[in-house]
């Protein structure tokens, strides 16, 4: 089949729907032939591009159809949407020129589920809407967009692009009831999680890198580590004031990472001795990120369960690690990590249950080692080579449907 799959971000793009998707497209032109309709990469690039209205390469088997954006940097966000907006008025008529069977869309920008289904519609081809980030639910439960008028008509458009797709693909099953509650055939929704590499059986892990440990450590008895982006849809008070909690039990917080909210979590952590900051490592560093932490936390507050679906899970579990979740008991953390025996959860609104479930772990060495074993136990059922056969094989059933 030919495939379009629609996106803004693309590598030289570093954000993390960029390196997804060029995974997808790595699978999927194994058997197809896939365009990818994206903008002049922004999002912390590792290069430029210069503008041109249009400009193609080829990456791999796939081409690349890159529209002319304006490629402002994402921190700024009243011109961020002005990449957004030049990217849709430039990438619909590309996209209605490009010879296709099928048209697969994510969601940069946060309406581009719309966009796809609208190509989809003016060319009578079958739509495959991957949701990655669960639109306007984000932007409104985030306070980034006020209830009212554009968010009710955001939301209508949303639906109304989920009933044209032929398939949704969602990232768990959190985020799965959240779509069929929007109404869609339930039949039509499926999971393709991110997964993570699985190294083959026996085989050691590599030692971590001993600063970065040292780094992450510090003096601490006990290190719970966040490390990923610092955004609006963590529940990051009843996290401060857990680790506040926790100070004389010899407990560390350490944040690794940025992001729209770390200013905010800086200020309600002043004076803590026990909670630090730290940039993000390299990426070749993440193994000994993952393994400086006793434990590591992953975090979504109330309203927000199905729509984000933090995705290190995965990789926390292939390093054998417990998971301490601050989440609803709705979301896959929780609900996977309680049935795997991996993960302790903790009310996202209660500080005290938070701190209850550390103090558990902290007193009880076995168990945190039991945690850290089911963890190793449950990772190589989320291998990421096996969620994308998964995406491939919903692609190739579309050629016989």
């Amino acid at each position: 089949m030919r495939i379009l799959l629609l996106n803004l971000y693309f590598p030289p793009d570093s954000s993390a729907t960029a390196k997804m998707i060029e995974s997808v497209v790595d699978a999927l032109s194994l058997a197809h032939g896939v365009t990818v309709l994206c903008g002049r990469p922004s999002y912390d690039p590792t290069e430029r591009r210069p503008w041109r209205p249009y400009q193609t390469e080829i990456a791999g088997r796939a081409r690349i159809i890159r529209v002319g954006s304006t490629a402002f940097p994402r921190f700024e966000m009243k011109k961020r949407v002005l990449n957004y907006l030049s990217y849709v008025a430039l990438a619909i008529p590309r996209g209605l020129l490009v010879p296709c069977d099928a048209i697969v869309a994510m969601t940069d920008p946060p309406f581009q589920g719309i966009v796809g289904a609208v190509v989809a519609m003016l060319k009578r081809k079958p739509y495959v809407y991957n949701i990655r980030d669960m639109y306007p639910d984000m932007a409104v439960g985030g306070s980034l967009v006020r209830p009212g008028r554009l968010a009710t008509m955001w939301e209508k458009l949303h639906r109304w692009a989920l009933r044209r797709a032929t398939r949704v693909i969602v990232l768990g099953e959190d985020m799965r009831a959240r779509i069929i509650g929007k109404g869609v055939e339930p039949a039509r929704v499926l999971i393709v999680r991110d997964g993570t590499e699985i190294l083959p059986p026996n085989t050691p892990l590599p030692a971590p890198d001993s600063e970065v440990v040292r780094a992450i450590r510090g003096s601490f008895s006990f290190v719970l580590v966040h490390a990923g982006n610092l955004g609006f849809y963590g529940a990051w008070n009843s996290l401060v004031s857990a680790a506040r909690l926790l100070a004389n039990d010899g407990v560390g917080l350490v944040f690794v990472g940025d992001g729209a909210q770390r200013s905010e979590i800086e200020a309600a952590a002043a004076g803590s001795g026990n909670i630090r900051f730290l940039e993000f490592f390299p990426a070749s560093k993440i193994p000994s990120v993952l393994a400086a932490a006793d434990a590591h936390v992953i975090t979504v507050k109330r309203g927000l369960e199905g729509v984000v679906v933090p995705s290190k899970m995965y990789g926390i579990l292939a390093a054998g690690k417990p998971i301490v979740a601050v989440a609803p008991k709705e979301t896959d953390a929780v609900s996977l990590g309680i049935r795997r025996g991996f993960a302790v959860a903790a009310d996202p609104d209660r500080a005290a249950e938070v701190v209850s479930a550390v103090r558990g772990l902290v007193s009880d060495p076995h168990k945190l080692k039991t945690m850290g074993q089911a963890a190793r136990a449950a990772a190589p059922d989320y291998d990421r080579v096996k969620e994308l056969q998964k995406f491939v094989e919903i692609i190739d059933h579309l050629a016989v449907e």
